[in-house]
């Protein structure tokens, strides 16, 4: 597991050896469909199959968005919050907001 510290600050999240591996799974076929896209695009593809699969990958992300999310929820903004620091709240609001844009 690495440490996932961002360089330009002190934020990190320390996952699990299970989490990070559900995470990259999704993330390895969601990357699987974009290749497969790229390459309908090449083969000249019907317009139609090509939106079909755009919108699968499309569910895919929006699926990866929701399990991170919820973890995001359980274990960073829960800490917090029964810390009595409330600033992941307002970070987890604007969030939500662009998400729903």
């Amino acid at each position: 597991m690495s440490d996932n510290n961002c360089p330009c600050c002190s934020r990190s999240k320390n996952r699990s050896e299970d989490e990070v591996k559900d995470l990259m799974k999704r993330l390895n076929r969601i990357e699987g469909q974009i290749r497969g896209i790229k390459r309908m695009v090449e083969e000249d593809s019907y317009c139609i199959d090509i939106i079909n699969q755009v919108s699968a990958a499309g569910c895919a992300l929006d699926s990866f968005t929701k399990v991170l999310l919820a973890t995001h929820i359980k274990t960073c903004v829960a800490e917090d919050v029964k810390a009595g620091q409330e600033e992941k709240l307002d970070e987890l609001v604007k969030t939500l907001q662009k998400l729903m844009r």
